[in-house]
């Protein structure tokens, strides 16, 4: 398996520096769908015992991204074509009702904070960093709306779909249209149009899943 192991066998966070790990992995595309999620071998690999381990798997299917199947135990989580259409469609209604809220408590520094992530977005030569950079450019917008717990639940849809929007990118070539819109979510944001940027994100999100729906089928 191709995962960031450390040494943590006197860690007393054991479960979440392997949470961590494998989180990453299967986000970042390392692990793939109905990987199988060995207790023996993560724990040998860890160096600690299934304890943590099996209490990291558990918080894994809690987020969607592991589950376990019968007679092979835990594996990693695969999304159906119309999973991913009900999360994108809930996603589309819980961010844009966020951005809306958020719009009129951002501050110059946030949107400079965001303007960086855009740019940084649109400069990168390396799909590894585009989820990356996605995320912190929407997250800091939506942060000012400080609504912790939707933020909770959008990184965990996030969570879900992350790896096939990184794919999508990258073999659509979707990221100059990202890009724009990007840029006129941002535009939005500094002229204060709260409704008009709630629209913008629902038609990104909505975009995104039409061309990530035809990717998978």
């Amino acid at each position: 398996m191709k995962i960031q192991a450390v040494d943590i066998g006197r860690t007393a966070s054991a479960a979440s520096i392997i949470f961590d790990a494998l989180r990453k992995a299967i986000i970042e595309g390392d692990l793939k769908d109905g990987e199988p999620l060995r207790q023996d071998e993560l724990a040998k690999m860890f160096n600690t015992s299934r304890i943590p381990v099996r209490e990291a798997l558990t918080r894994l299917e809690q987020h969607g991204l592991v589950r376990t199947v019968r007679y092979k135990g835990a594996v990693v989580a695969g999304l159906s074509a119309d999973e991913a259409a009900e999360i994108f469609d809930f996603r589309a209604l819980l961010e844009g009702e966020v951005i809306a809220r958020a719009v009129p408590l951002m501050t110059p520094s946030i949107l400079a904070e965001a303007r960086g992530y855009c740019d940084a977005f649109h400069d990168s030569g390396d799909p590894m960093e585009w989820g990356d950079l996605n995320r912190k450019f929407h997250a800091t917008l939506y942060a000012a709306a400080n609504l912790p717990y939707h933020m909770k639940v959008i990184n965990s849809a996030m969570d879900q779909i992350d790896r096939y929007l990184r794919a999508q990118l990258l073999l659509s070539k979707g990221m100059e249209r990202a890009n724009k819109e990007h840029l006129a979510i941002l535009a939005a944001c500094e002229a204060g149009e709260s409704e008009k940027a709630r629209r913008l994100t629902q038609q990104h999100i909505l975009g995104a899943k039409a061309s990530l729906i035809d990717h998978l089928k």
